[in-house]
């Protein structure tokens, strides 16, 4: 068991944290601290805050390295695209030379970057960069009316 003691102020302020903080997940790691402080079994802590005791570990390990400001930071993992880097470039090129299909602008980007993704992927990657899929249909000659009207009757 961790033995951490706490000041009457960091109480304070931990108990004041874990209601008012804007960010719900800093809110949590504020709670488990303070339910600490008031002298809880870790296992009982991490049932009443419905964390496993290794997360509830982590919070203290936190709070013993860097006190109350380092329960406030929020580090999620949040992996990046291998393609991000060439992301100008990629937007640039395919500006000036717009694929008609995915599998062409992923062609492209392999040329580009020499990194291979899946249609799927570079469809997520070009969403992200705001370009978008447009669906295309063939008309025939709608300039020649007669060509027109023969298409129309045919369908």
């Amino acid at each position: 068991m961790i033995e951490i003691t706490f000041t009457e102020q960091a109480q304070l302020a931990l108990h004041h944290e874990r209601f008012h903080h804007p960010h719900p997940r800093v809110q949590q790691k504020m709670e488990a601290v303070w339910l600490k402080s008031q002298g809880l079994a870790h296992h009982e802590i991490a049932r009443l805050v419905r964390i496993s005791e290794n997360t509830l570990r982590t919070y203290l390990n936190e709070y013993l390295d860097g006190g109350l400001e380092s329960l406030k930071e929020i580090n999620f993992r949040r992996p990046q695209s291998e393609l991000a880097p060439h992301r100008a470039t990629i937007e640039a090129y395919l500006q000036q030379h717009p694929p008609a299909t995915i599998n062409e602008a992923v062609a492209k980007i392999e040329e580009l970057t020499s990194i291979r993704r899946s249609p799927t992927q570079v469809r997520v990657f070009l969403k992200s960069m705001g370009m978008r899929c447009l669906r295309v249909g063939v008309l025939p000659a709608k300039a020649d009316p007669d060509v027109h009207e023969a298409f129309k009757k045919k369908r």
